[in-house]
């Protein structure tokens, strides 16, 4: 299937309640409002084809974007092709669908450094976005300092642009769910913090309460399995 093949296709899929939503979520360029289950099935079809989200990439469209880091082909990708979609980043569903095409990637470490120590919004977002993402991945590569980041957000996050503070609150989440170690470093982190305030927009989204998120996981991971 060709690029423009493939956009009349996604054009054909689109609907006005899902342009609709991503407008809500900061979408502001082209878009045909292809639902996600749409997009997840034009992945299995089209698999991995680097060219492809390439040619996906350079059209601008938001959904042909999404497809893009669906299909890229990470074990090729150079990082600074990563980097440089990257900088194209203007809206919260691409910079969480990049994340997690970056978390797949052998750059996924450097990419998030580079990234979290960005002073663009969207890249920082990205970056600490890509940390939350590589926390609930238990095959995780070596060398990522789980607890020097949770140390990085308590100094930093009351500080941080607002989509930067949403990433970090979601990440210092995603760490606290790693491991019994984590989630205790975590929970007291989260209870220095305090909430967390993040105007998302005309959205139903909300920043969760970090303390009662890994309260909650403390609870249930304590609870007796049921007898049977």
């Amino acid at each position: 299937m060709t690029a423009p093949e493939l956009l009349a296709r996604l054009e054909a899929l689109g609907s006005a309640a899902t342009r609709k939503s991503y407008a809500r979520h900061g979408v502001q360029g082209p878009m045909f409002g292809v639902s996600p289950a749409n997009l997840d099935s034009l992945k299995k079809q089209i698999k991995i084809d680097q060219p492809l989200a390439e040619a996906l990439w350079a059209s601008g469209n938001h959904d042909a974007r999404l497809l893009a880091t669906l299909i890229a082909d990470t074990d090729s990708m150079p990082g600074s092709k990563i980097h440089a979609w990257a900088k194209d980043l203007d809206n919260f569903p691409l910079t969480d669908a990049l994340a997690r095409l970056a978390a797949r990637s052998p750059y996924a470490r450097r990419l998030m450094e580079t990234w979290m120590a960005a002073k663009s919004e969207w890249l920082a977002t990205a970056g600490w976005t890509l940390a939350a993402v590589l926390a609930g991945d238990p095959k995780v590569p070596r060398g990522v300092d789980f607890a020097d980041l949770l140390t990085r957000i308590e100094s930093g996050i009351r500080t941080a642009k607002h989509r930067v503070r949403h990433a970090m609150n979601n990440a210092l989440i995603a760490i606290g769910l790693r491991d019994d170690r984590l989630r205790e470093a975590a929970l007291a982190v989260a209870r220095r913090i305090g909430p967390v305030e993040v105007d998302l927009g005309n959205t139903d989204c909300k920043t969760p309460d970090a303390t009662s998120s890994l309260a909650k996981a403390a609870s249930r991971r304590a609870k007796p399995a049921a007898k049977r």
